[in-house]
């Protein structure tokens, strides 16, 4: 009798223990591999945004039908965000002022730019486009990842999508290329955020610190939370009928920027996080001060050498993936997975940002921010590679290769060659 009721409870057990084997499972990659594969790419029209029809031909089960027209009701869409996620916080804007150290290390430039429309944007999009497919099924790129199928992507690399259901937008932030404000935008077009009581009608009103706040916005990562079996069904009808874009940016000019930003100015974060290990393991010191304040005043930083040093040893990505802020635009983004409506380029920021609101038609309720524009440029790349030997110089080309291709920038050789 002991033992039928020991081996009842051992069972008990481990019925619990698979099951929550399962969730976890589930929560990182998805519900992929139990539901048909289905075509991703659309062809596209010359115009920009969600299409009549479009997505029609999705294959779903038929049991699912009715019930997702249901979900994708903007209606439904609302009451079941009420439904299963806490009501958006109050918040009250407290910009700060930039201190004049990060004035100098950012390279701020606070004068107003006025976009202008040029004639051949349209065409500029299309080459960009063009480009960006053309590599995506050419086998002369290799990459990882990229024969991957979107339904194989875990959940947790689909974080970087947020998704405005009012508009039906999707846009893929790249760190280091306008992020903040274009999740500013974000925010004032889906209403998470409010003031008051009241959404947000000002990007610039919105405080820093909520913008990077993840409760903030609902991404991809979130839909199996929130819609359950169905997320990943979900993730390709919006893939399908919205508009889908990203802004991108010179690989190596990126790099310089998010070493500036990251390693140049007191970030305890950072510091703990990578300077710490990069002490250690690149400048041959033991016992680093515990704070980055002490460091700072002790006149020990991490150089630049010592940054590309980490980027290039193969412990890095063994312990951890890169830092959202250095991790190559085809992984945060997925452009061969995701068929983009829009590649914007920090280089042309102003008429680019211009652009794509007046195709979402959004441009007579808000403008870009004409806050800052970042001087990290490439006429910088010379200088900051000077010190850096030419074999890691293009171990690191090699390492961001598929982002120079992929969005039409081209191979800087001047510094890979002696």
């Amino acid at each position: 009798m002991a033992k039928a009721r020991l081996f009842r409870l051992w069972l008990v057990l481990g019925s619990a223990l698979m099951i929550l084997l399962i969730i976890v499972y589930w929560d990182n990659v998805g519900t992929a591999h139990f539901y048909l594969h289905t075509a991703l790419s659309r062809p596209h029209s010359p115009e920009l945004g969600p299409t009549p029809g479009q997505g029609e031909d999705l294959q779903l089960p038929s049991e699912a039908d009715p019930l997702l027209d249901k979900i994708l009701s903007p209606d439904a869409e609302t009451a079941l965000s009420r439904k299963k996620t806490e009501p958006p916080p109050v918040l009250v804007p407290s910009p700060g002022a930039r201190s004049p150290m990060e004035e100098s290390v950012r390279g701020y430039d606070w004068s107003p730019h006025d976009a202008q429309s040029s004639p051949d944007q349209g065409q500029q999009q299309a080459e960009r486009r063009r480009v960006l497919q053309g590599f995506c099924a050419n086998a002369s790129l290799a990459f990882p990842t990229k024969e991957r199928a979107f339904e194989d992507i875990p959940n947790y690399e689909l974080n970087h999508l947020i998704v405005d259901d009012r508009h039906g937008v999707i846009y893929c932030y790249v760190p280091k290329v306008a992020c903040t404000n274009w999740k500013r935008v974000m925010i004032v077009l889906s209403g998470s955020l409010l003031e008051r009581g009241a959404p947000y009608r000002d990007p610039l009103a919105i405080p820093r610190e909520h913008v990077h706040n993840s409760s903030t916005h609902l991404t991809f990562n979130k839909f199996w939370r929130r819609y359950g079996r169905f997320s990943r069904h979900l993730m390709k009808v919006k893939l399908q009928k919205y508009t889908k874009f990203l802004f991108v940016r010179d690989p190596f000019v990126r790099l310089i920027s998010a070493f500036r930003s990251k390693f140049q100015l007191e970030n305890d974060e950072f510091y703990r996080k990578f300077a710490m290990p990069m002490l250690r393991r690149y400048a041959n010191h033991s016992s680093p001060p515990a704070s980055v304040s002490q460091a700072f005043r002790a006149g020990l930083k991490v150089t630049f050498a010592h940054f590309i040093q980490y980027l290039l040893d193969p412990h890095t990505e063994t312990l951890a993936p890169f830092n959202e802020h250095w991790r190559q635009i085809y992984r945060l983004c997925h452009p061969c997975q995701i068929d983009y409506d829009f590649v914007g380029k920090l280089e042309t920021l102003d008429d680019d940002a211009a652009q794509l609101l007046r195709l979402l038609k959004v441009d007579g309720r808000l403008h870009f921010p004409p806050s800052y524009r970042n001087r990290t440029a490439s006429s910088w790349e010379e200088g900051w590679f000077a010190g850096i030997p030419l074999a890691w110089r293009r171990q690191l080309y090699k390492l961001y290769e598929a982002d120079f291709v992929l969005f039409g920038y081209p191979k800087p050789e001047n510094l890979l060659r002696d």
